[in-house]
């Protein structure tokens, strides 16, 4: 489970098949190869949507809103697969730390009026208002389900309904200080309960 849980680090790729194929709530998304491919986007997605550089990228860079031809074709001059996701509209999203089969912390990720993107490396802001039960439960089922015993996970909510955007399993540990946890302690705590 180790090997699956590092092959799955900083690939949106294989964490959106690997949720499709355990029937978890993502957001629609399709992966679109070479130029052939990649000229049927807009036969599949309307504008607005979402483009994500798909491997290796982290701290929100490499996530883009395509609101137009322009800022597709601007997407599509990079190399590399094409990585579509449908624009849920959100103000904010949720990161759910899980270790060693717990939630560790949680907390509201809020963009900033400027910008769509939540996460903290772009500006967002933490809050620690509640999080929905049903959240909370997705998180530690998807760590569950794909064999990650260390990872932030996030997911928006749209109505009532919960998506998964991904895992992460070197997210920053911002929201520990901001909440007055030592983090290297809590790890600490875990090994020698055996938890992790």
């Amino acid at each position: 489970r180790r090997v699956l849980f590092r092959s799955f680090a900083q690939d949106k790729i294989k964490q959106t098949a690997l949720f499709q194929m355990l029937g978890l709530p993502h957001p629609r998304t399709k992966v679109f190869y070479g130029p052939r491919q990649k000229k049927c986007i807009l036969k599949e997605f309307d504008f607005p949507f979402i483009a994500k550089i798909p491997r290796g990228s982290a701290r929100g860079i490499g996530v883009f809103l395509i609101e137009n031809a322009k800022d597709l074709q601007r997407y599509l001059s990079r190399k590399g697969p094409a990585y579509i996701q449908e624009y849920i509209p959100v103000d904010r999203d949720m990161r759910v730390i899980v270790i060693g089969r717990q939630v560790a912390l949680g907390f509201w990720r809020i963009a900033r009026n400027d910008n769509f993107k939540t996460n903290l490396f772009q500006g967002g802001e933490i809050s620690f208002e509640p999080l929905p039960q049903g959240a909370l439960d997705l998180a530690l089922l998807t760590a569950d389900s794909c064999g990650w015993d260390d990872v932030g996970i996030d997911i928006i909510q749209s109505g009532h309904l919960l998506y998964l955007l991904e895992g992460n399993m070197k997210y920053g540990t911002k929201g520990f200080q901001k909440a007055g946890i030592d983090y290297r302690e809590l790890l600490c705590s875990l090994i020698l309960k055996n938890r992790i």
